[in-house]
């Protein structure tokens, strides 16, 4: 099997045919929605928070809000839909998101999309949540993972899940790999790849994105959407806290399986750290939507899925590919 990461492949260009970049298309429909670009930010607690959501549905992008304040979620998904604007929350597997699953049910509040969001999720109980959730929720777009084996995609998607979640590990505030030796850090490309194999529904590639022509890399080999966790957690709209050392500005960024996150040391396979401040995050994803708009053209095409149909070569192997 060939193992490698975003930062030893490189897509080769194909003739151009568009006039500008201008005219490529980053456009991507995901589930029930289109969206302007195949980006969404981390469902994170530093990453995401009530205000930004409504901005990026607002403004024409995905998002998934955190599961990390339970008691807030069905005013989430009412506030939301009182703006007439979409909601998409996180639920876990314990006893007592069966319970909220119910209360949404009786309450009416039924959320366009809805992600079972845990860090192993190749696993009987999110099947289990699988089965409940599309028997009560059927219309709701079901997104599940975290996932970094064909064979759990093949499983997951046979269960219901109306998309997948890949990556184990594999993002900057995860050390997965150093505390249990397992994960696709480091190889998560290679995995999202091979995952493209068995995938007959939608992949998220979550984790690893370090530059915008990660994303470009990501729709390669199979991403319809590319989940982003430190590039967005410095923004000024992001959640955690403003901190100045020596004159330059960071913010707060921690993972889900952090002692920060937990509120204790246990099962932690999550770090805290600073990111650069970054400004305002429309202004990144504006460039975001621009550099993608030059890999289509660098791809010769005129819409995202062009960027899938082009060659590769894996530097550290000097290997040409072109499955």
């Amino acid at each position: 099997m060939e193992v490698f990461d975003y930062e030893d492949i490189q897509l080769i260009p194909n003739k151009n045919i568009i006039k500008s970049r201008s005219e490529a298309d980053t456009s991507v429909k995901f589930g029930p929605k289109t969206f302007k670009i195949p980006v969404v930010p981390a469902n994170m607690e530093t990453v995401i928070d009530d205000d930004l959501a409504v901005w990026l549905a607002q403004n024409g992008y995905f998002y998934i809000m955190h599961r990390f304040q339970p008691e807030k979620r069905e005013g989430f998904i009412k506030m939301m839909h009182s703006k007439d604007l979409y909601a998409s929350i996180s639920v876990g597997i314990k006893p007592e998101e069966y319970e909220f699953i119910d209360k949404l049910v009786a309450d009416n509040e039924k959320p366009e999309y809805i992600t079972i969001d845990v860090a192993h999720g190749h696993s009987d109980y999110v099947i289990q949540m699988i089965h409940y959730i599309k028997e009560q929720l059927p219309d709701s777009f079901l997104i599940a993972g975290n996932l970094g084996t064909p064979e759990a995609v093949r499983e997951i998607e046979n269960a219901g899940a109306d998309a997948t979640k890949i990556g184990v590990g594999p993002g900057k505030a995860c050390i997965t790999k150093l505390k249990t030796g397992f994960g696709t850090g480091g190889w998560q490309l290679a995995a999202l790849r091979l995952c493209s194999k068995a995938a007959r529904k939608p992949m998220i590639a979550d984790g690893g994105i370090r530059y915008n022509g990660d994303i470009a890399k990501s729709v390669r080999f199979g991403a319809s959407m590319v989940m982003i966790g430190s590039l967005f957690a410095g923004h000024e709209e992001t959640p955690g806290n403003l901190i100045s050392i020596d004159g330059k500005k960071y913010k707060q960024y921690w993972g889900s399986a952090s002692e920060r996150q937990k509120g204790a040391y246990r099962n932690v396979e999550g770090r805290q750290m600073l990111v650069p401040y970054r400004g305002h995050i429309s202004d990144t994803l504006n460039e975001m939507q621009q550099d993608l708009q030059s890999s289509i053209s660098y791809a010769g095409g005129r819409k995202l899925n062009d960027i899938t149909k082009v060659d590769y070569v894996i530097v550290k192997n000097s290997i040409m590919n072109g499955d």
